[in-house]
């Protein structure tokens, strides 16, 4: 009895959607403290529809090339039956917007079959699933609330709302322990654009401040929901670690952010780094971002998160330097 008292109690984790910055700095940051929900992590395996790039960490480490919207995929993923995931692989909103079927074979489809997947292992898993606050629009109050109705505006909404609420009758259920955070929008991204709406968002700040151009193509007095890369990650571990009773009776909840225009983001930027990359932005109007971004909801008052213990950034500014500490090309 004493021995199996001492003995070191492990994790092993999942990332799907590996492959991407989110996943790649959740798996750097869990190499980092090699512990997650007070246990030991076991193992790590990195799963993308490429097969993500391996790293050093103090565990084994195993990367797979997995299209999600295949069960049998998602099954042999599954098989070493993960006490943790992240499940953060999905098509983004102007892909999902502009190829239906598409967002919804990886955003529905997909999502399901990590769900089932999840249900079948029969360990109750955490399941970490990334939502978006694009669930949010429509016909409702300027002042998101948690007990807001979703109303997405979007087929990207539509769907992530549809997990979402698979994760919440899922965990009523006992078929997973599920978690599904609303993210803000993200940026200062690192890498390449993408096809999101809001890619822009972030190549704005990130070309001019790596010495290139870059296109806006809303307004400065757009305003938007935002956190930045380092903040997303730490909520999105720390989620992973809370105590499921803590949810309550709904599991999806809006992540902290802060709201900005463009505008005002533009100007933290020049507070830090100058004159020279705002000057490299161009103000070019482009309607289909436009009517996809502007039936996005930047007022949200996320005190759920707040009372589970996630936070939000302090300032634009902030994320201004974590990019050019943590992710700027050299």
């Amino acid at each position: 009895m004493l021995e199996n008292l001492l003995e070191e109690r492990v994790v092993d984790v999942l990332i799907i959607g590996g492959g991407g910055f989110l996943g790649q700095k959740i798996a750097r940051a869990l190499a980092a403290s090699g512990t997650l929900r007070g246990e030991t992590i076991s193992s790590l395996a990195l799963a993308d529809l490429a097969a993500p790039a391996s790293m050093d960490a103090p565990f084994p480490v195993s990367c797979h090339a997995v299209d999600i919207a295949h069960r049998d995929q998602v099954d042999a993923l599954f098989a070493p039956k993960p006490q943790a995931v992240f499940h953060l692989a999905a098509v983004v909103s102007g892909q999902a917007e502009a190829e239906f079927d598409v967002g919804m074979s990886a955003n529905l489809t997909g999502t399901m079959n990590v769900l089932d997947a999840a249900r079948a292992v029969g360990n109750t898993p955490v399941v970490v699933f990334s939502s978006s606050c694009a669930v949010y629009g429509g016909e409702i109050p300027e002042q998101i609330e948690d007990w807001t109705a979703l109303n997405p505006q979007t087929s990207y909404g539509a769907q992530k709302a549809a997990g979402e609420l698979f994760v919440t009758d899922y965990s009523r259920k006992g078929f997973i322990d599920g978690r599904a955070p609303r993210l803000p929008t993200v940026t200062i991204r690192p890498g390449k654009a993408n096809a999101a709406a809001s890619s822009f968002m972030s190549s704005i700040f990130r070309e001019p401040l790596q010495g290139e151009e870059a296109v806006c193509p809303v307004q400065p007095d757009y305003a938007l929901w935002y956190a930045s890369p380092r903040v997303t990650v730490a909520n999105l571990v720390k989620c992973a670690e809370i105590p499921a009773d803590a949810f309550g009776e709904n599991r999806g909840f809006a992540l902290p952010g802060r709201v900005g225009t463009i505008g005002e983001m533009v100007e933290a930027m020049r507070t830090v780094a100058g004159d020279e990359p705002v000057n490299r932005i161009r103000w070019e109007p482009d309607q289909r971002i436009l009517d996809i971004v502007l039936g996005w909801r930047p007022h949200i008052n996320p005190q759920k998160a707040f009372s589970l213990g996630l936070t939000a950034d302090n300032s634009f500014e902030d994320n201004v330097r974590y990019f050019l500490e943590d992710d700027i090309r050299r």
